[in-house]
Formats: C-alpha cells, sequence, structure tokens
C-alpha cells in the first residue's frame, strides 16, 4: 500500500526553500501519526530538511546520486529499489514534488492536508484530479494559521 502524505496550499506548493510556508502544528502531529512505524519514501532535499532522521520511522532516500549517503537513510536510485528497501505493507511517501510525480501511478491512497492559503514557494504538486474523497475535516483559520482541512482521497 502506498500513501502519500503532504501538505499542499491551494496554488499547489508543498515548500519554499527546503521548508514548509506555514507553521500548523497539527498538520506535524497529524504527519506523525501517519508515518510512525512506518518505512518513509523521500528525495535527498527533503531528507535534508530534517534537523535530524525522525524517530519510530525508516528513512528511505531517493537519489540519482551514486556516492550519496547520510546517517539514519537508506538509499535507492529508483522507485522499484526504494519499494523492495521498504518491503511489503504501507509505505508513505513524503516528498519533495519530483518523487510525489515517480510514485503517483503507483500510489494506493492520498492523505493530504489542504492549507487554505497561496504562499509563493519553488516545491508545486499539481491537484489529485480523479482521486475519491474518502474524508474530510475542516479546521477554520487561526490568528496567522490558515485554515486547512485533513482530506484522505483514493483511487475512484
Amino acid at each position: 500500500m502506498i500513501v502519500f502524505v503532504l501538505a499542499r496550499a491551494r496554488n499547489g506548493v508543498i515548500g519554499r526553500d527546503g521548508k514548509l510556508p506555514w507553521h500548523l502544528p497539527a498538520d506535524l502531529k497529524h504527519f506523525k501519526a501517519q508515518t510512525m512505524g512506518k518505512p518513509m519514501i523521500m528525495g535527498r532535499k527533503t531528507f535534508e530538511s530534517f534537523p535530524a532522521p525522525l524517530p519510530g520511522r525508516r528513512h528511505i532516500v531517493l537519489t540519482r546520486d551514486p556516492h550519496w549517503a547520510a546517517e539514519g537513510a537508506e538509499v535507492a536510485h529508483d522507485v522499484d529499489a526504494a519499494l523492495a528497501l521498504a518491503g511489503p505493507g504501507e509505505v508513505a511517501i513524503i516528498g519533495g514534488a519530483e518523487i510525489f510525480a515517480l510514485f503517483l501511478p503507483r500510489a494506493d491512497r492520498i492523505e493530504l492536508t489542504e492549507i487554505d492559503a497561496a504562499p509563493k514557494g519553488d516545491a508545486v504538486v499539481p491537484a489529485f484530479t480523479g482521486w475519491r474523497e474518502l474524508s474530510r475535516e475542516a479546521h477554520p483559520a487561526e490568528g496567522d494559521r490558515p485554515g486547512y482541512a485533513f482530506v484522505s482521497l483514493v483511487k475512484p
């Protein structure tokens, strides 16, 4: 089971300068709940954006660089190798944009935090058209934090 876990603004932005362009503690908590105990597949830039490997999860890093290595990372050089490293069961695909594009044809479910904002950014993921909404939990804006919704999508 391949599950995307991401937050995406209404303009498609998922990141800016290697960081999230918003601060939503509830989204970080949601991300942790969706990924804990699971192998996570990510690109090198996503891995390097973490201050340290996230506890309780395997970090499978997909990179074209045959010499790249980092403590806490299991390295793969193509989609099939990354999935083989992950093994059976649910695997979380956590970004960035190029990684989501590579895995989209194989994805089974998307755990999406829809951010009700349109920030500037340099990492963009197109809308997930053709997916069926399974559930939605909406949260209003609070202070300087935008509104957001936790949305589960499945293939039709």
